[in-house]
């Protein structure tokens, strides 16, 4: 942690009325400085070695990469760094696959104002953070089914199988995830394998069941 106890922040949102709302909330709080900001994954993965903020608050939808590819890309680079997503998606499937990602914590903006000063210390502590919301799909979800077709995904397949069923091309995933055409192609085979669908419109229907997109 920073000198003199104050936890130092990053927060990554694409819109800046978020990341001012964001720190208006942490500016409450004493022992917390907002040292950085960034709109998009990448601008946050340039600048994270200038500041190395105790952690980081990042959202998952931003155009380019998007967050959970930032999450991955970040990690790889910083192993120790702490990352607590706060998102508008409420579904345990990106919950899951932001923590399979590397995150250490989960928040929905919905909890924003009463949970995001305990997420934090939550996870400087080293622990795992889920919102209450977020908590309880979980549990919902487990109950209800042992078999989440997207728990068979990477999170790379899962943010890949995103932009799929969001109908973007394989060439703008490609140059966007910084892979080969070739291995996207690939990526999008093993996908269709895995959660046992042939098209398209059977990737969108399966999205939709599984509540990644509305109908």
């Amino acid at each position: 942690m920073s000198a003199h106890n104050v936890i130092s922040i990053m927060l990554v949102d694409d819109h800046a009325v978020v990341r001012a709302g964001i720190r208006r909330l942490l500016d409450q709080e004493t022992h917390m400085n907002v040292v950085a900001e960034a709109e998009s994954a990448e601008r946050a993965y340039q600048i994270f070695g200038e500041h190395l903020p105790d952690i980081t608050i990042m959202d998952l939808n931003m155009p380019g990469m998007g967050g959970m590819e930032g999450i991955k890309r970040m990690i790889a680079r910083y192993p120790t760094a702490k990352i607590l997503v706060l998102s508008m998606h409420e579904n345990a499937a990106f919950a899951s696959q932001a923590l399979k990602a590397g995150a250490k914590g989960y928040l929905a903006k919905s909890g924003l104002a009463e949970e995001l000063s305990n997420a934090i210390d939550w996870v400087l502590s080293g622990q795992t953070y889920l919102g209450k919301e977020v908590a309880q799909k979980i549990a919902s979800q487990l109950s209800e089914s042992k078999n989440d077709p997207m728990q068979e995904l990477s999170a790379r397949e899962f943010e890949i199988f995103r932009m799929l069923v969001d109908g973007v091309e394989l060439g703008k995933i490609a140059t966007t995830l910084n892979i080969s055409l070739k291995t996207v192609a690939n990526y999008q085979t093993g996908i269709k394998q895995k959660l046992g669908v042939s098209s398209p419109v059977e990737m969108v229907r399966l999205a939709i069941r599984c509540g990644l997109i509305e109908s």
